[in-house]
Protein backbone atom coordinates (compact mmCIF):
# COMPACT_ATOMS: atom_id res chain seq x y z
CA UNK A 1 0.00 0.00 0.00
CA UNK A 2 1.09 3.53 -0.68
CA UNK A 3 0.62 5.72 2.39
CA UNK A 4 0.03 9.36 1.44
CA UNK A 5 1.60 10.46 4.74
CA UNK A 6 4.80 8.57 3.99
CA UNK A 7 5.15 9.14 0.27
CA UNK A 8 8.66 8.64 -1.00
CA UNK A 9 10.23 7.73 -4.34
CA UNK A 10 10.92 4.25 -2.91
CA UNK A 11 7.27 3.75 -1.93
CA UNK A 12 6.12 4.80 -5.38
CA UNK A 13 8.69 2.51 -7.03
CA UNK A 14 7.51 -0.41 -4.88
CA UNK A 15 3.90 0.33 -5.79
CA UNK A 16 4.76 0.46 -9.48
CA UNK A 17 6.65 -2.85 -9.22
CA UNK A 18 3.61 -4.46 -7.57
CA UNK A 19 1.38 -3.13 -10.36
CA UNK A 20 3.72 -4.63 -12.96
CA UNK A 21 3.69 -8.01 -11.20
CA UNK A 22 -0.10 -7.95 -11.07
CA UNK A 23 -0.31 -7.16 -14.77
CA UNK A 24 2.09 -9.99 -15.61
CA UNK A 25 0.14 -12.45 -13.47
CA UNK A 26 -3.14 -11.50 -15.12
CA UNK A 27 -1.57 -11.97 -18.55
CA UNK A 28 -0.38 -15.46 -17.63
CA UNK A 29 -3.80 -16.33 -16.23
CA UNK A 30 -5.55 -15.23 -19.39
CA UNK A 31 -3.12 -17.16 -21.59
CA UNK A 32 -3.77 -20.28 -19.50
CA UNK A 33 -7.50 -19.84 -19.96
CA UNK A 34 -7.04 -19.99 -23.74
CA UNK A 35 -6.01 -23.63 -23.35
CA UNK A 36 -9.30 -24.61 -21.73
CA UNK A 37 -12.30 -23.62 -23.91
CA UNK A 38 -14.85 -25.01 -21.44
CA UNK A 39 -13.58 -22.61 -18.81
CA UNK A 40 -14.48 -19.63 -20.98
CA UNK A 41 -18.17 -20.52 -20.80
CA UNK A 42 -18.16 -21.17 -17.05
CA UNK A 43 -20.29 -18.72 -15.05
CA UNK A 44 -17.60 -18.33 -12.40
CA UNK A 45 -15.06 -17.41 -15.03
CA UNK A 46 -17.44 -14.93 -16.64
CA UNK A 47 -17.89 -13.35 -13.22
CA UNK A 48 -14.12 -13.21 -12.78
CA UNK A 49 -13.78 -11.54 -16.15
CA UNK A 50 -16.26 -8.88 -15.11
CA UNK A 51 -14.46 -8.32 -11.81
CA UNK A 52 -11.11 -7.97 -13.60
CA UNK A 53 -12.56 -5.32 -15.88
CA UNK A 54 -13.91 -3.45 -12.87
CA UNK A 55 -10.56 -3.74 -11.10
CA UNK A 56 -8.70 -2.37 -14.12
CA UNK A 57 -11.09 0.60 -14.22
CA UNK A 58 -10.69 1.30 -10.49
CA UNK A 59 -6.89 1.14 -10.78
CA UNK A 60 -6.94 3.63 -13.65
CA UNK A 61 -9.22 6.00 -11.74
CA UNK A 62 -6.99 5.87 -8.64
CA UNK A 63 -3.83 6.41 -10.70
CA UNK A 64 -5.44 9.49 -12.23
CA UNK A 65 -6.53 10.76 -8.80
CA UNK A 66 -3.02 10.21 -7.45
CA UNK A 67 -1.49 12.24 -10.27
CA UNK A 68 -4.02 15.06 -9.78
CA UNK A 69 -3.16 15.14 -6.06
CA UNK A 70 0.57 15.24 -6.82
CA UNK A 71 0.02 18.08 -9.30
CA UNK A 72 -1.94 20.07 -6.70
CA UNK A 73 0.66 19.39 -4.00
CA UNK A 74 3.54 20.44 -6.25
CA UNK A 75 1.70 23.64 -7.25
CA UNK A 76 0.85 24.45 -3.63
CA UNK A 77 4.41 24.19 -2.29
CA UNK A 78 5.60 26.59 -5.00
CA UNK A 79 3.14 29.40 -4.14
CA UNK A 80 4.04 32.21 -1.80
CA UNK A 81 3.80 32.16 1.25
CA UNK A 82 3.41 28.39 1.33
CA UNK A 83 6.78 27.99 -0.34
CA UNK A 84 8.42 29.37 2.83
CA UNK A 85 6.65 26.85 5.04
CA UNK A 86 7.30 24.03 2.57
CA UNK A 87 11.02 24.73 2.44
CA UNK A 88 11.17 25.10 6.25
CA UNK A 89 9.70 21.64 6.73
CA UNK A 90 11.58 20.04 3.87
CA UNK A 91 8.58 19.47 1.61
CA UNK A 92 9.81 18.63 -1.85
CA UNK A 93 8.19 18.17 -5.22
CA UNK A 94 6.68 14.69 -5.60
CA UNK A 95 6.83 12.53 -8.69
CA UNK A 96 3.85 11.41 -10.72
CA UNK A 97 2.87 7.78 -11.04
CA UNK A 98 4.50 6.46 -14.18
CA UNK A 99 3.40 3.07 -15.36
CA UNK A 100 5.73 0.78 -17.25
CA UNK A 101 5.70 1.17 -21.01
CA UNK A 102 2.69 -0.60 -22.47
CA UNK A 103 0.95 -1.14 -19.14
CA UNK A 104 -1.64 1.52 -19.94
CA UNK A 105 -3.13 -1.05 -22.31
CA UNK A 106 -4.79 -4.10 -20.81
CA UNK A 107 -3.51 -7.33 -22.33
CA UNK A 108 -5.72 -8.39 -25.21
CA UNK A 109 -6.88 -11.96 -25.02
CA UNK A 110 -9.77 -13.33 -27.00
CA UNK A 111 -12.09 -15.53 -24.99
Amino acid sequence: NVDANNLSPEAIANFQAAQSQLSGSLSRLLVSVERYPDLKANQNFLGLQSQLEGTENRIKIERDRFNVSVKEFNATIRKFPKTIVASSFGFEKKGYFEADTGSEQAPEVQF
